[in-house]
């Protein structure tokens, strides 16, 4: 029994949410997003709940439900709320800028790399060292970030590369030398 998809879904005001064949359409005023499901699955809406339910109880139909749920629900809070992450740059001369719409990175390679950014998420970049990406889409925003923390992963021995702002680096002790 999957408990996250039998939870109905609120729909907030000023978020629109329309079923058609195997397609759910979420627009609000964030963006539009749209997302198919597989046919194990039905979606319902009514009196500003969606509804989302299985057709029957084999394990890949349980397995899809909860699933199908949860990305319906990070639609409707995509596109009324939005999500963001923060990437936090550490390192002598590493930095971040803005060149129209695309991101350049300087993380001490011999040339600077230059992420182009997708035109549903927006960068906001604090100093030279602090990087937010928020967008409608959680997934977008995820695997974004996911992509530019892979240009430069944190090492452990000074800290230096890409991280998140939560993210905890476990730092080593280099060589102990000679005594």
């Amino acid at each position: 029994m999957s408990r996250i998809g039998n939870v109905p879904i609120d729909v907030p005001d000023g978020v629109s949410v329309t079923v058609e064949g195997r397609t759910v359409t979420v627009e609000g005023p964030k963006g539009r997003l749209e997302q198919e499901f597989r046919p194990e699955i039905s979606v319902t809406v009514d009196d500003g709940r969606v509804v989302i339910e299985r057709k029957n109880e084999s394990k890949r139909a349980k397995s899809f439900h909860g699933l199908y749920r949860r990305l319906i629900d990070n639609m409707v809070n995509g596109v009324s709320r939005g999500f963001s992450k923060t990437l936090v740059i550490n390192g002598v001369g590493y930095r971040v800028e803005q060149n129209g719409a695309s991101l350049v990175f300087s993380l001490g390679y011999s040339n600077p790399i230059e992420y182009p950014l997708d035109e549903a998420l927006t960068a906001t970049i604090e100093g030279n060292n602090r990087l937010t990406i928020s967008g409608a889409s959680k997934e977008k925003v995820g695997q974004t970030c996911a992509e530019i923390r892979s240009l430069r992963p944190p090492e452990p021995y000074k800290g230096k590369g890409v991280r998140y702002e939560d993210e905890y680096v476990r730092r080593k002790i280099g060589k102990a030398g000679i005594k």
